[in-house]
C-alpha cells in the first residue's frame, strides 16, 4: 500500500469521466487499499479514482463514527444511482482535491445505489444523511462533476480563480 498523489483543482483529469472497472483483479485491490491510504493520509472520508489519476469508475468511504456505526469502510465499483428522494438536504461538503473549502450544497436526502465490491460483489444500498451525501460526492467525481458546480456562479467562480491562480504561480 501506497499513498499516492491527490490531484488538486484545476487539474484536468478531475473534469474527466471516469471508465467503468472490467477487471476485478489484484491491481484493482491494490488501488482501493491505496486509495483508502490516502484517503486516510489526508484526511479525507471518500476518495474517488480520478481523485488520483486512476480513471476508473471506482470510490472509497469510511465514515465510521459514533453518529454512523454501520457505515465503516465502502468500496464502491461502478456504482450507479437507481434510486433517489424528492426530498432534498443542504449540508456543508469540502473535497479533498478543493482544500480549504466547504460549502453548502444541495443534494437528494436519501439515494440508493448499486454498485459492485472490489471483488465483483454485487451491491445494493439504501442511503441516508452524511453517507448519502457522500456517495452522490464521490459518484459524480467519477463523471467529472466537482461539488463546487452546484453552487452559484458567483461561488464558483471565485474558488476556480484562486486555484488557476495557484496553478499558474505553482508551474
Amino acid at each position: 500500500m501506497s499513498v499516492r498523489e491527490i490531484l488538486i483543482l484545476p487539474d484536468p483529469l478531475l473534469r474527466k469521466v471516469a471508465e467503468p472497472v472490467e477487471q476485478f483483479d489484484d491491481e484493482l485491490k491494490k488501488t482501493v487499499a491505496d486509495m483508502f491510504e490516502t484517503m486516510y493520509d489526508a484526511p479525507g472520508v471518500g476518495l474517488a479514482g480520478p481523485q488520483i489519476g486512476y480513471m476508473k469508475r471506482v470510490a472509497v468511504i469510511d465514515l465510521a463514527d459514533e453518529e454512523n456505526p454501520d457505515s465503516g469502510k465502502i468500496v464502491m465499483v461502478n456504482p450507479e444511482i437507481v434510486g433517489m428522494s424528492d426530498e432534498v438536504a443542504v449540508s456543508e461538503e469540502g473535497c479533498l482535491s478543493i482544500p480549504e473549502f466547504y460549502y453548502d450544497v444541495e443534494r437528494p436526502a436519501e439515494v440508493t445505489v448499486k454498485f459492485y465490491t472490489e471483488t465483483g460483489e454485487e451491491v445494493t444500498r439504501h442511503a441516508t444523511g452524511r453517507l448519502a451525501v457522500c456517495m452522490q460526492h464521490e459518484i459524480d467525481h467519477l463523471d467529472g462533476v466537482l461539488y463546487i458546480d452546484y453552487l452559484s456562479r458567483l461561488k464558483r467562480d471565485r474558488v476556480l480563480k484562486r486555484f488557476q491562480k495557484k496553478a499558474r504561480l505553482a508551474g
